[in-house]
């Protein structure tokens, strides 16, 4: 694999894995539109481990009391602030586990195309703005009821169309609960802790039943550039969300479905 598009790729998983704008999406369309060939199993394992190490390192210090407080509450049966919020993770990430393994082969067989993705891309980016604009945007990711969390577990799962975007549906249906647009991003990405890993695990599995020669140096560019890109951009999306609110993400995705339409309608 040639290491300009190993780095091109992976700045490209690491900016748009957690913004709203669909990281599926960007890495189907970038090698069609360059004509690159495919990037390969391995090469989305290592993007994958990147952007999860990013996650994880950015929101180290929320991780460590909800995972010692979740080990706690299984002991005493008594849950803390933190507790509610790691078994909401936990819940939120069920149904998409479940519609992954149904439908995996079903998605990568008919939704990979321009057009699916063009659709998804301008549908989603409409509700994402609809959600933003008539959020009451006055609740913390702490006060998630039960049914909450089913509902952001269930709009997660949509994001295996491809286009939809994970974090984005994840921010819509927290936005549209009454999060406030920092407390929908910060779920999302906590959510997108145990999504990564399990995505990252099929890969990993999908790569064992179809072994192939493995290009280290484009798998280590692949890790290095998406974990320090996806932690950059976590860092500053969360600094400027509340200024510049969900608007110019719908514009892009408004302009990118637009320009998908034109040019394989």
């Amino acid at each position: 694999m040639d290491s300009l598009h190993a780095i091109f790729l992976a700045l490209l998983q690491g900016i748009t894995e957690f913004l709203p704008v669909s990281s599926s999406a960007h890495l189907i369309l970038l090698p069609r539109l360059l004509g690159w060939p495919d990037q390969g199993l391995a090469f989305d394992v290592a993007v994958h481990v990147g952007t999860l190490s990013a996650v994880v390192l950015y929101f180290r210090r929320e991780l460590v009391p909800m995972t010692q407080d979740w080990f706690q509450s299984l002991l005493t049966r008594k849950n803390t602030a933190n507790s509610r919020l790691a078994w909401a993770v936990l819940w939120g990430t069920i149904p998409v586990g479940l519609a992954g393994l149904l439908l995996k082969g079903y998605i990568e067989d008919n939704l990979r195309s321009e057009l699916v993705i063009a659709a998804a891309t301008i549908g989603f980016g409409l509700l994402l703005w609809w959600a933003d604009a008539k959020g009451k945007r006055n609740r913390d990711e702490y006060s998630l009821r039960v049914s909450d969390i089913l509902i952001i577990g269930v709009a997660q799962a949509l994001a295996l169309i491809p286009g939809t975007s994970r974090s984005g549906v994840t921010m819509t249906a927290g936005l549209m609960l009454g999060l406030s647009r920092q407390a929908a991003a910060r779920f999302s990405f906590l959510l997108s802790i145990p999504v990564i890993t399990l995505a990252g695990g099929l890969l990993t599995l999908d790569l064992i039943k179809e072994p192939s020669r493995v290009d280290w140096s484009a798998m280590t560019i692949g890790v290095i550039t998406s974990a320090i890109t996806a932690y950059v951009c976590i860092h500053f999306f969360l600094k400027l969300l509340e200024r510049i609110g969900m608007l110019p993400f719908v514009i892009y995705r408004m302009g990118l479905g637009v320009l998908l339409l034109f040019l394989f309608l």
